[in-house]
């Protein structure tokens, strides 16, 4: 296990790593990182979650051609005409969207996906669909940044979702809710770029300031 694997540690450390190397990944560490996922919280321990594993270079490929439709179409726009969020700034940002654009143009070359779905049977997926899927791709990204492995949560192949989940060969009522692209990083893990708590958090009412330091007792 590679060092510096703390709990804490892990969570400040896990970037989006959206620049993979193509090597391959043995299928013991993405097993590990199934099993991770199977471990969240989800709603009655019903387990609603299915996980697609593809290593197809044709699917992925497939699956690309629209994940940058969606970039060029909304993506991209939206990074050129934002303001950097907090904790970030001008140069970090546009570091952030180059790293974006990359992934673009190779998420095909990531050795593996994981695709987090749900089946809905004939149920209307709603708001609260996402409860018991997402703790599990949180689960996965943890488990992967303790291994050694980048990956990110993306979604934006949900903007042509019946064509991509066509492709993947989903199932009816069986929906995609993030695509994790899984490899070798080729930059350093680090310390993740937020705001500071009092940028998103009240106390009792919504506007009133939290603590930024705890009271003493």
């Amino acid at each position: 296990m590679p060092e510096g694997t703390e709990l804490f540690h892990i969570m400040r450390t896990t970037r989006a790593m959206r620049r993979l190397k193509p090597d391959p990944v043995p299928d013991e560490l993405i097993r590990q990182i199934l099993e991770a996922g199977v471990c969240a919280a989800n709603g009655g321990n019903n387990q609603p979650w299915r996980f697609l594993v593809i290593k197809d270079r044709s699917i992925k490929e497939q699956v690309q051609r629209w994940y940058k439709k969606a970039f060029d179409e909304v993506v991209g726009p939206r990074y050129r005409g934002s303001e950097p969020p907090p904790g970030s700034s001008p140069s970090r940002y546009r570091r952030q969207h180059d790293a974006v654009e990359y992934l673009t143009d190779h998420y095909h070359d990531a050795p593996v996906w994981i695709v987090a779905c749900q089946d809905h049977g004939s149920d209307t997926p709603n708001r609260a669909s996402g409860a018991s899927i997402y703790p599990a791709v949180q689960n996965m990204l943890l488990a992967a940044r303790a291994l050694g492995l980048g990956a990110t949560l993306t979604s934006r192949h949900l903007r042509h979702e019946t064509e991509v989940e066509a492709i993947m060969g989903l199932p009816p009522g069986v929906h995609s809710y993030a695509i994790l692209p899984i490899g070798y990083p080729m930059g350093n893990f680090g310390p993740v770029r937020r705001g500071a708590l009092s940028d998103f958090v009240y106390l009792d009412q919504w506007g009133e300031s939290y603590p930024a330091v705890a009271p003493a007792d």
